[in-house]
């Protein structure tokens, strides 16, 4: 089944996220190594402080202080990179910080593999083929939830066109077969992310997080969206992204699908082009119709 979309002319719609937080978008996003400095005052004063205790404090006591100290120290580094990731869909906390330490257990060892296609799912097949490769190297990436792009983070203008090409969704006239006007899609907050930009579909095939078909992330303007795993197959092979950590399937269920993908910042004009066209192939596998997503020309 194919949709054909009319829109109008538009400008480039401000982000009300963008008003409320003019920074977010220019934030520098940091994953800061673990490491230990010890100056010679410091050096010293732990080596007095292991002799005493091993004259003062009972062995198993004493060992279990010598090990306990690094890993506190690791894991509150790791809390704090944690936090610097931004707002995503886990709470900034230390319950969420926990929870997370959970899902890490049962990861995707390999990101740039494509689940197996279940032949019995609709749409049976996906729709990208022969997508350009993607110039230059992967962004570097970090995070579970939330995962983030940490450089490469695409340009204001891009995100900002991308943003309009999907509001244009909402507005435009659709016709179906028999020359009945529908509307198909809506955009909200994600659900999934609490935070960002999002694309609905009113009636999804493939139901994610209320038909959720794909969220921006202001901070980075990276995105994360569901394809069919051909396309996300195509994706992984020519550069545009790579799959979430916690799409697996197995005896823990993870909160999001086996489908689930990064789909990493547009840099210039041919990368956003590349990008609505991925982010058809997600609209085909929510709802199974082919719809033509174009920005607006540049401002």
């Amino acid at each position: 089944m194919s949709l054909t979309v009319t829109t109008e002319s538009q400008k480039l719609p401000a982000s009300s996220e963008d008003e409320k937080n003019p920074v977010a978008v220019n934030m520098v996003i940091r994953q800061d190594p673990f490491y230990i400095t010890l100056d010679a005052a410091a050096l010293l004063g732990v080596s007095i402080v292991l002799v005493l205790g091993m004259h003062f404090i009972d062995r198993p006591v004493l060992e279990s202080i010598i090990l306990l100290v690094p890993v506190a120290l690791l894991i509150h580094n790791d809390y704090l990179n944690f936090l610097k990731l931004g707002p995503g869909g886990t709470p900034p906390t230390p319950s969420g910080y926990a929870r997370l330490t959970w899902y890490r257990l049962f990861t995707l060892r390999d990101p740039f593999t494509a689940p197996p296609a279940d032949p019995a799912q609709v749409p049976t097949e996906g729709i990208l083929s022969d997508l350009p490769y993607r110039p230059g190297p992967r962004p570097v990436v970090a995070g579970l939830a939330p995962q983030r792009q940490l450089n490469q983070h695409g340009s204001r203008e891009a995100y900002n066109r991308l943003r309009a090409a999907l509001t244009s969704l909402t507005t435009a006239v659709a016709r179906d077969g028999a020359g009945k006007e529908q509307r198909r899609f809506v955009t909200a907050t994600s659900c999934l992310e609490k935070h960002g930009f999002a694309l609905f579909a009113r009636r999804p095939l493939n139901v994610c997080g209320n038909g959720e078909i794909c969220h921006i992330h202001t901070s980075d303007r990276s995105m994360h969206l569901n394809l069919h795993p051909d396309d996300i197959r195509e994706v992984l092979d020519k550069g545009w992204g790579q799959r979430h950590p916690m799409a697996w399937e197995g005896w823990v269920r993870s909160p999001v699908p086996r489908t689930f993908t990064m789909i990493y910042a547009p840099r210039d004009e041919d990368d956003l082009k590349v990008v609505c066209k991925i982010i058809e192939a997600a609209i085909w596998y929510t709802i199974a119709e082919q719809v033509e997503l174009r920005p607006p020309s540049e401002s």
